[in-house]
């Protein structure tokens, strides 16, 4: 019987140990309450709490999310749409987190609704679309603004679809297929003024190019004529020089032969009017006197 007693009092000991020790890992913080009372946030490693006295409450200090599923909004000009986006927080104070609201994240996911109707309905639906990092900033300034007092941080929103009425869809469809048959136009268009640059370059270029060939070749014409002239002038000059110095050798006889020989081709012309120049008479005095000594002699 006292053996049953003490084996009995063991696994009540045991039990009770089991009980009363925690394991709390990195991540987690376990919030105790005694008597009712907050005692703080234990925690990491061993923990003991006291059975049926203290209560403890575990909070995990990882970052989470949740999904706010989507929301038709009013914009200021009267355009409805859907938009759906994800809330990313994290446990600050795992006290004040279990103080000071009863489910955080329903508050948070209850918060970012009302804030997100509030915040598009103060937009025009073009701002909605384009702008859409300005709401993520503004909805994680109020949220983080809210939960702070909470214990809770708000890390991150990020919308993740905004959906316009089909009506407004079907609108930005054709107005982005107007815009890419613009810049296509646009496209064509200066490839077809970068061509005509280019063959008008390329004229210009072949232009030049002609003309110069042209002058370098009226240069060399005119440098060829000229070295022909001067060589003319030099054979002429030569001619000349040699006929000055034959002259020299030639007597008054000869002359008057040669004269002679020049009107005897006259005379046998078949002209019957005949030019002679004065200078002929004077010509014709030496060939007298050279007749009359030929007779005496």
């Amino acid at each position: 019987m006292e053996y049953f007693i003490f084996g009995l009092i063991a696994f009540l000991v045991v039990i009770l140990l089991a009980i009363s020790v925690r394991i709390v890992p990195e991540y987690q913080r376990l919030v105790v309450f005694r008597v009712g009372r907050s005692i703080g946030a234990k925690g990491p490693g061993l923990i003991f709490v006291i059975p049926f006295v203290d209560r403890a409450i575990s909070m995990d200090l990882r970052e989470g999310f949740f999904d706010v599923p989507p929301q038709t909004c009013i914009t200021a000009d009267n355009a409805s749409v859907n938009i759906d986006f994800l809330v990313y927080e994290k446990v600050i104070d795992p006290e004040l987190s279990v103080l000071e609201v009863e489910d955080f994240t329903g508050a948070a996911r209850g918060l970012a609704v009302t804030t997100l109707r509030a915040v598009v309905g103060a937009m025009d639906l073009d701002d909605v679309l384009s702008k859409r990092d300005e709401i993520n900033q503004i909805l994680h300034d109020k949220l983080d603004e809210v939960t702070d007092r909470w214990g809770v941080r708000i890390m991150a929103v990020e919308i993740r679809e905004v959906v316009p009425p089909r009506a407004i869809e079907e609108a930005m469809t054709r107005q982005m297929a107007a815009e890419r048959n613009r810049r296509a136009m646009v496209a064509e268009a200066d490839g077809k003024r970068e061509a005509a640059v280019m063959i008008a370059t390329g004229d210009k270029q072949a232009a030049i190019l002609e003309a110069e060939g042209l002058r370098e070749a009226t240069v060399l014409e005119a440098e060829g004529r000229r070295q022909a002239a001067i060589l003319e002038a030099e054979g002429y000059s030569l001619a000349l020089d040699k006929i000055f110095a034959v002259a020299k050798t030639v007597d008054s006889k000869t002359l008057t032969l040669q004269y002679l020989e020049a009107l005897k081709n006259l005379g046998e012309g078949a002209s019957t009017k005949f030019i002679i120049p004065t200078e002929l008479l004077n010509l014709a005095k030496p060939l007298s006197e050279y007749a009359k000594g030929a007779h005496q002699e």
